[in-house]
């Protein structure tokens, strides 16, 4: 056989399998026999064997296959991946429909209903057609790059080409699914593994889990996963759906496995009969769900509606009835978290409940222990749904021994902190007892561990109780010790006991230690948020970032004190003094005016409110800030914003210049080329546009080509690219 023949019955062969698949996995309806799929597979690799190089990423050769990762890399969405509000009331959505119409108060509102799969959440990214990543969900920001192990899910196409009637397959966009294992998958692989002599798994969505976070994708293809997909992250391209349902429609076009069901409601009798209607039948589904998701169809009102620094505003979890069950309370714990909170833990005797052993649940605080009448030696009923904290809900009252008595939480701790000794108060504004020592070991362990968490400043190893141990030897009392930690003690650390020594270890303490250094080039964004003022999430700092040069810059920030005063005048409706101050801030950047025509929500919408800003005056005009920046000055770190980053760019040879990349470079991969462009001071995007500087082509280029050329946009290959760089 020629090449030129091998090439012809190549592309047949992988059409034909494609097919194959999406009958089989997405419609549930073979159209060939086993044997006569396999013959064609045969075939396939055999022809690849013979001429690799007609071997493609998206062949379905390449579902399973190479040598086990070492580590997952961290990989950063388009757009965040938030979590859902949820509840367990109907009343509460009537509420939540409600509060929505407010925002849009002249408005129809059109709601979907669908199935809450209990699985894992991913995200994949697709480049003209081609899956190119896909990740967990991290922190929402960032995920772990997990493509290897989703490309064995043989529902996930690797490539897609038809759309729909009415809309075409975008450029580029994100599809956010979740990950499950079958009921009927999971119950076969624990059946296989017993009689193996292997340990079973608890429940299906911790299979899941741990079949994803495999560094061999040989093992997660052997794992029963499957996959549906409910919804998009970032999108470019022409024509795009503008409603949820649309979305759907080309998602399932494009071949991709989407709900069963997706009802589409006007009222909120209608959204009701919808969660109701699903709760009956979805266990007919072969996948478990935990709850219905509410979200608003049309795609203009959600950016109306809006999101929290956590979740959007348009969309709701609908929770059905936890799993219940009864079990002794022997005695309760107080835990103190990072900002000195006080919460009671209900220490169980251990109950298997919703697919895991409970021997701890939590009792929120002292009031919810009141309102219920929790005594120790109670018998109570805990509940506990999907990956929420199991809870106490109620008490057994036939059960109460005589001599269970009141608890009260004061005389519980003796008016002590549990872990300092030190004096504690209940917070006058919130249901919270708090210690007042902030160098309290318990804040500074909780403090220090979000310091080094991955969304923020992502110093590897120190957590858990590599954390408690620095506190509990006093090598760190605040986080910003960490900067003048050396190899040797770090490495010394004892994470055991006298009796019983664990050293943490020179290789770690070296790797932790270069994470330190690293730490310090982190934008101003990452750092805000690992200071953990009160208020202030990601969505927060990164908006602060923006607008202000370093943090020295935001601790004097006049914008966050004008957004203070701006709603300051207009609550005592000082109009003249509102409206000067919300033209300064429109002038800024810092704000927009508002697009609501009645006089109570018209003026301007700033971006970061002012609970907010009034928190970050706060933190740094407080001792503890003052010593914070006082420490970064000392240790020579300036963490920039994004202003600054911007400034930092101009002169250098990319300055002003967009780069949009495309087919497979030679010698250099894309992130290799995104990261030489941005370090000399260029912008990277996924589209090309006539704002396009210049398309940096490699093999197998394709609409994004033509368009260049259609545009006039440059095109250089990596030779005129790694040409112009050595100028």
């Amino acid at each position: 056989m020629t090449h030129a023949d091998a090439k012809v019955r190549h592309e047949e062969l992988v059409t034909q399998i494609r097919k194959h698949d999406y009958a089989y996995y997405i419609q549930a309806h073979p159209t060939i026999s086993d044997p006569d799929y396999d013959r064609l597979y045969r075939e396939l690799s055999d022809l690849e064997n013979e001429f690799p190089d007609l071997v493609t990423p998206d062949s379905p050769t390449q579902r399973v296959g190479g040598e086990p990762l070492k580590a997952f890399k961290p990989v950063q969405h388009l757009a965040p991946m938030l979590s859902l509000d949820n509840t367990y009331s109907q009343q509460e959505v009537r509420d939540f429909v409600a509060r929505v119409q407010k925002l849009v108060p002249d408005e129809t509102l059109e709601w979907t209903v669908e199935p809450k799969v209990d699985g894992v959440a991913v995200n994949l990214r697709y480049e003209e057609g081609k899956l190119v990543c896909g990740a967990t969900r991290g922190d929402g920001t960032t995920g772990d790059d997990i493509t290897v192990n989703l490309k064995t899910i043989r529902s996930v196409p690797l490539k897609v080409e038809e759309a729909s009637r009415l809309f075409p397959c975008p450029d580029l966009f994100e599809v956010r699914g979740e990950v499950y294992m079958s009921r009927e998958g999971f119950k076969k692989m624990n059946t296989e593994r017993a009689a193996a002599g292997d340990e079973t798994f608890a429940n299906p969505r911790n299979a899941t889990a741990g079949s994803l976070k495999q560094l061999d994708p040989r093992t997660v293809a052997k794992r029963p996963l499957d996959v549906v997909f409910y919804g998009v992250g970032k999108a470019e391209g022409d024509n795009l759906p503008q409603t949820h349902c649309d979305w759907i429609e080309l998602l399932t076009s494009l071949g991709f496995k989407t709900p069963e069901k997706v009802w589409v409601c006007r009222s909120i009798d209608e959204l009701l009969a919808a969660i109701n209607e699903l709760d009956h039948m979805r266990k007919q589904f072969g996948y478990e769900t935990d709850g219905a998701v509410i979200k608003l169809n049309n795609f203009s009102q959600r950016e109306k509606v809006g999101y929290t620094s956590k979740a959007p505003r348009w969309a709701m979890a609908y929770k059905y009835a936890a799993e219940q069950g009864q079990t002794k309370l022997n005695a309760i714990t107080v835990q103190v978290g990072r900002t000195g909170a006080l919460t009671p833990v209900a220490e169980l005797e251990p109950v298997f409940l919703a697919g895991s052993t409970i021997a701890r649940a939590t009792l929120h605080n002292e009031d919810e222990i009141k309102r219920k009448d929790i005594r120790v030696g109670d018998t109570v009923v805990i509940e506990k749904a999907g990956e929420v904290i199991p809870a106490v809900i109620g008490v057994v009252l036939e059960k109460r021994p005589p001599e269970a008595a009141p608890f009260d939480f004061f005389q519980h701790l003796h008016g002590k902190c549990p872990v300092c000794g030190g004096t504690i108060s209940r917070d006058p504004e919130f249901v919270v007892w708090r210690c007042e020592n902030i160098t309290c070991p318990a804040q500074a362990t909780r403090r220090l561990e979000f310091f080094c968490a991955r969304g923020a400043l992502d110093i590897e190893s120190i957590g858990g109780i590599v954390a408690d141990k620095l506190v509990e030897r006093r090598l760190v009392k605040d986080p910003l010790d960490l900067f003048d930690l050396k190899a040797e003690p770090l490495g010394e650390l004892n994470l055991g006991t006298i009796e019983a020594p664990r050293v943490f270890g020179r290789k770690n303490a070296e790797k932790a230690i270069q994470a330190i250094e690293r730490a310090k080039t982190f934008p101003l964004s990452r750092w805000l948020f690992a200071l953990a003022i009160p208020e202030v999430g990601k969505t927060t700092s990164s908006d602060i970032s923006k607008f202000h040069e370093d943090i020295k810059d935001v601790a004097n920030s006049q914008l966050l004190r004008d957004v203070v005063a701006y709603h300051e005048a207009r609550d005592k409706k000082l109009k003249a003094e509102a409206e000067e101050i919300g033209q300064r801030l429109i002038a800024s950047g810092f704000a927009q005016p508002s697009k609501r025509k009645n006089e109570k929500e018209s003026g301007i919408i700033t971006e970061v409110g002012p609970v907010g800003a009034q928190s970050v005056l706060n933190y740094f005009g407080s001792e503890i800030g003052r010593t914070t920046l006082q420490r970064l000055d000392q240790l020579g770190i300036n963490p920039k914003g994004t202003k600054a980053e911007a400034a930092a760019t101009e002169g250098l040879p990319f300055s002003g210049k967009t780069f949009v990349l495309t087919g497979t470079l030679p010698n250099m991969s894309r992130d290799e080329a995104s990261a030489k462009i941005e370090s000399l001071g260029g912008k990277v995007t996924s589209s090309v546009s006539k704002n396009t500087s210049y398309l940096l082509a490699g093999a197998e280029a394709g609409s994004k080509l033509e368009k260049a050329q259609q545009l006039g946009v440059t095109v250089i290959d990596e030779a005129e690219f790694l040409r112009i760089i050595q100028l």
